[in-house]
């Protein structure tokens, strides 16, 4: 199963439509937050055929709409704060934040955390986890990211568009 991985899209839906172009082999997405507002998550639930799991980012502002499009999207799941997934055979963690990644991918519970928030491209490994930040969709430190992960073999990369 081929996962994507994205975070903060901050609103920039043109980066966003030239993503989804890219994801077409992605079995799932998994979204780690600041779509900001409610028409981002629109476009994601429309550009994607596939499941896509979201959790909130700290720019995601009218909730209630936000939920509104996710259930007219009818292939996007909420899962507030913590997204606790079980796909491809592999334990995955979806967050916002970096702090809260670190203590999950220290549990040893799961073989992937992921999280965004601080628009930074990162990938270790602690202890048998990986923990993974795609980086950001919007671009506005330079480069767009997001991350590819394959539950069968456990790897990832992290791609620039």
């Amino acid at each position: 199963m081929r996962l994507g991985i994205l975070s903060d899209i901050h609103d920039n839906i043109w980066a966003l439509e030239d993503l989804l172009a890219r994801l077409g082999d992605c079995d799932a997405l998994l979204f780690l937050g600041d779509l900001c507002a409610p028409f981002t998550l629109a476009a994601l639930g429309e550009g994607f055929q596939g499941p896509i799991h979201v959790v909130w980012g700290n720019n995601d502002g009218d909730k209630l709409l936000l939920v509104r499009n996710a259930d007219r999207a009818g292939n996007v799941t909420l899962h507030g704060d913590l997204g606790e997934l079980h796909l491809g055979g592999r334990s995955v963690a979806l967050t916002h934040y970096s702090n809260i990644a670190r203590a999950l991918a220290q549990s040893a519970t799961y073989d992937l955390v992921c999280y965004g928030h601080d628009h930074t491209r990162t990938m270790t490994r602690v202890g048998k986890t990986l923990l993974l930040n795609p980086g950001e969709v919007m671009g506005r430190f330079g480069v767009r990211s997001y991350a590819i992960y394959d539950t069968e073999s456990g790897d990832a990369q992290i791609i620039e568009f």
